[in-house]
C-alpha cells in the first residue's frame, strides 16, 4: 500500500513537471531572439535561473495536489480544490503561449492577473482540505507575484 501512495505522488509530481513543461514550447525559441531584445525592470534575474525555479515550483504543486488528491475524490470540496488547481494550471500555460508565443506583453498581463487570482482561490481551496497542500503553493504564489511585476515592467518598458 505505502508503494502505491508513494508511485501515486510520483504521478503526481511527474504530472505537473510535464504540464509545466508544455509552457517552455512558447518560451524557449524566444528567449534567444525576441525576448532578448526587451528592456526589463530593476530585479530582472538572469535566464538560468528561471528553469530551477519552475522546476521546484511544479514540484511542490504536484505534491500540494497530491495531499488534496488523496483526501477522496467523492468529496465535493476535494473536486472543487482540484478545479481551482486545473483552472490555475491551465492560465499557468496559456501565460507563456500570450506572452513569449504571441510576443504579448498586453496579453501575458491580463493572463498573469487571472493565474494570480486562481492561485488565490487554489490556496484558500487547497487550506481548507489540508493545510500543508495550501502552505506549499505559496512559494509559487511569491514567484506568479514577482513575475506580474515583470511582466508589468516588460510591457511598460517596451
Amino acid at each position: 500500500m505505502k508503494k502505491t501512495r508513494i508511485l501515486i505522488l510520483l504521478a503526481f509530481v511527474f504530472g505537473s513537471e510535464l504540464l509545466g513543461s508544455l509552457g517552455s514550447l512558447a518560451t524557449m525559441p524566444n528567449i534567444p531572439t525576441w525576448y532578448q531584445t526587451l528592456i526589463k525592470p530593476p530585479l530582472n534575474p538572469p535566464n538560468f535561473l528561471f528553469g530551477p525555479v519552475w522546476t521546484i515550483l511544479f514540484a511542490l504543486m504536484g505534491i500540494a495536489a497530491y495531499l488534496v488528491w488523496q483526501k477522496g475524490m467523492k468529496k465535493k470540496f476535494v473536486r472543487e480544490a482540484l478545479i481551482w488547481f486545473g483552472i490555475q494550471f491551465f492560465f499557468n500555460i496559456l501565460w507563456s503561449f500570450l506572452f513569449f508565443g504571441m510576443r504579448s506583453p498586453v496579453f501575458g498581463f491580463i493572463c498573469i492577473g487571472f493565474l494570480w487570482g486562481s492561485i488565490i482561490l487554489t490556496i484558500q481551496s487547497f487550506a481548507k482540505v489540508d493545510k500543508t497542500a495550501g502552505f506549499l503553493l505559496f512559494p509559487y504564489l511569491l514567484w506568479v507575484s514577482f513575475a506580474l511585476y515583470l511582466n508589468l515592467g516588460i510591457m511598460i518598458l517596451n
